[in-house]
């Protein structure tokens, strides 16, 4: 096919071009116009590969001349910075070539009142695969440049309360406790209902769930906080909008491992477990109270039939909060250090308002707002809440590097 030989010949013609401008134009730092990474964390990133090609020459300059006691610090040294030294040089390669492309667009497109067809087009898409290779080499060094979370991969236990507002409070606490198990249903996560405590008008004054699959903690460890519903409620016959509002806890599910508890440290008290107007609704004392007297923490459980299943999902939630309280005690200790966290992970902290008359939803910290009150609480805007987090999570680190070198 003709046709087929005319755009070899041009994407040939194109390749030659850059070879060409690579080998015999400066190109000076116009390349790193096109670094989208923000200054502080391109200056860090950028130090960090100046380090490792310094130890990698000093190591090829004392060759012969260090013992090798030396020449493995200096290995070592450079190997820790190796593997963002390289993220570093691909964004470098990746930037060098769409800044070529760009001149050559310019040119090719400049080059009298018709410029070539083919040879423009042929450039244009080369500038479009340079730009997305470009994003992508930026995106996996930012990564490395995020210090890892240790919980990430964890499964998470969930803890919803009614806040303020009474039955509507615990009617909207129902309705996001099932708004996460749709969301981990969505996920492809199991979803395990621990604890029930339903309220006498209906919906819950709290609960909790056992949520398990690949990186749970990661994906919802934002939520944590206060979440505020505007609606005007079935018992309003004015048509006025109220205000109420419900905590969410993520805690990390931590094993036995992670947590010393001594058994001198634990009350524990049985009773007859009792519905929502206080009813008993067992003849048998199966309900389980654990109390930790160092920390005061208080654990009930009584949706199990044995005193001995109670038992343990109420250990299970009790080594999570006590873990918990351990990594917000760190968290703290390092926000000391560094002011840049998205969130304070505290129940109390208000974070997100779901506005029923105006079908939105407002995160608060990103100050991003979402049409559809139904799809978020069906689980289907959640991602996108997650994603936007993660994001200013990592901005706002990636902004204290430079306060801290500053």
């Amino acid at each position: 096919d003709d046709r087929l030989v005319v755009v070899c010949c041009v994407w040939v013609m194109f390749g030659l071009l850059r070879v060409c401008r690579r080998g015999f134009c400066s190109q000076g730092s116009a390349w790193r116009s096109h670094i989208s990474v923000s200054k502080a964390a391109w200056e860090f990133a950028w130090s960090q590969y100046t380090k490792h090609s310094e130890l990698e020459q000093l190591m090829v300059d004392k060759a012969g001349t260090l013992e090798m006691k030396e020449m493995i610090s200096l290995g070592k040294r450079a190997g820790v910075v190796a593997d963002l030294a390289m993220s570093v040089g691909s964004v470098k390669q990746a930037a060098e070539e769409l800044a070529d492309v760009y001149e050559l667009v310019e040119e090719t497109h400049s080059r009298g009142a018709s410029p070539d067809p083919e040879m423009y087009s042929a450039a244009l898409k080369e500038r479009d695969q340079c730009e997305a290779e470009l994003a992508r080499v930026q995106d996996a060094l930012l990564e490395k440049l995020i210090p890892p979370d240790d919980d990430a991969s964890r499964n998470a236990i969930l803890e919803v309360r009614a806040g303020t507002g009474g039955e509507e409070a615990a009617l909207f606490a129902m309705e996001i406790f099932h708004m996460y198990e749709k969301y981990s249903r969505r996920t492809g996560w199991d979803f395990k209902t621990l604890e029930v405590s339903p309220a006498e008008q209906g919906g819950f004054k709290e609960a909790s769930a056992l949520i398990t699959g690949e990186n749970v903690f990661s994906r919802l460890k934002y939520e944590t906080g206060a979440h505020r519903v505007q609606r005007v409620p079935a018992t309003e016959s004015q048509g006025r909008v109220h205000t109420s509002a419900m905590t969410v806890a993520v805690l990390p599910e931590a094993e036995e491992v992670d947590v010393v508890i001594n058994k001198k440290d634990l009350r524990i008290d049985t009773y007859r477990s009792r519905g929502a107007g206080g009813q008993s609704v067992n003849t048998t004392d199966s309900a389980v109270r654990i109390t930790h007297l160092p920390t005061g923490i208080v654990v009930a459980c009584q949706d199990e039939r044995s005193q001995m299943q109670n038992r343990e999902k109420g250990m299970k939630i009790l080594y999570s909060r006590i873990y918990a309280q351990q990594r917000e005690k760190l968290q703290e200790e390092r926000a000391n250090m560094r002011s840049a966290q998205i969130g304070s992970g505290d129940r109390s902290e208000r974070i997100r308002t779901y506005n029923f008359p105006q079908s939105r939803v407002t995160d608060h910290r990103t100050k991003s707002t979402k049409t559809g009150v139904d799809k978020m609480l069906n689980g289907e805007l959640l991602d996108e809440f997650v994603l936007e987090l993660k994001r200013e999570d990592s901005a706002l680190f990636l902004k204290s590097l430079g306060e801290e070198d500053s």
